[in-house]
This record gives structure tokens, C-alpha cells and sequence, in this order.
């Protein structure tokens, strides 16, 4: 039985930092290639998400602009996360 570490990282934590740095170098590449850059995306995001956010303020909600920028502040860091998760999950296959 693994330790509660290697259960939540998939594995040995070396082996899993491989992985993931060797993902990066991946991704990195085909974005690179593409001519795609991440914060050019991220930020294009959060522009139509404060954009709508700023719309839905004029109506009167101003309340709901903080829960906004709180999602997007959140949702920054917790759907890469998530997708690397997913994706390290796809290759081990069913548990």
C-alpha cells in the first residue's frame, strides 16, 4: 500500500515532477508552435469574464462582481490543476 503521498500524487513524488515537468515541455511546444501564448489566453478569459461581470454590475448586481472575480482568480489556478489531474489520470487508466 502507498503512503497517503504517493496516493494523492499518482505515484513516487519524483516520478510524478518528471512527468509533469516533462507535460510542460510538451505543451509548451505545441503552444510555442502554434504561436499561442497562455497568458494571452488566460487573459483573454478573464477580459470576457469581467466584461460580462461589468454588464451584469450595470444591472444592478454590483454584489455579484466579487463572487466574480473571485471565481476567476480561483478558477486560474484550480482548472489547470484539475486538467493536469485528469489527464495524468487518462494514462494510468481505471482504478
Amino acid at each position: 500500500m502507498a503512503n497517503p503521498i504517493e496516493r494523492f500524487l499518482g505515484g513516487p513524488p519524483l516520478r510524478t515532477l518528471l512527468w509533469l515537468a516533462f507535460l510542460s515541455i510538451v505543451v509548451g511546444f505545441v503552444l510555442a508552435t502554434l504561436g499561442l501564448h497562455p497568458m494571452r489566453l488566460v487573459q483573454g478569459v478573464i477580459d470576457a469574464v469581467e466584461g460580462l461581470i461589468d454588464a451584469i454590475s450595470r444591472l444592478g448586481l454590483g454584489a455579484f462582481r466579487s463572487v466574480g472575480q473571485y471565481l476567476i482568480w480561483g478558477a486560474i489556478v484550480v482548472v489547470p490543476i484539475w486538467l493536469i489531474s485528469r489527464l495524468l489520470a487518462v494514462g494510468r487508466g481505471p482504478r
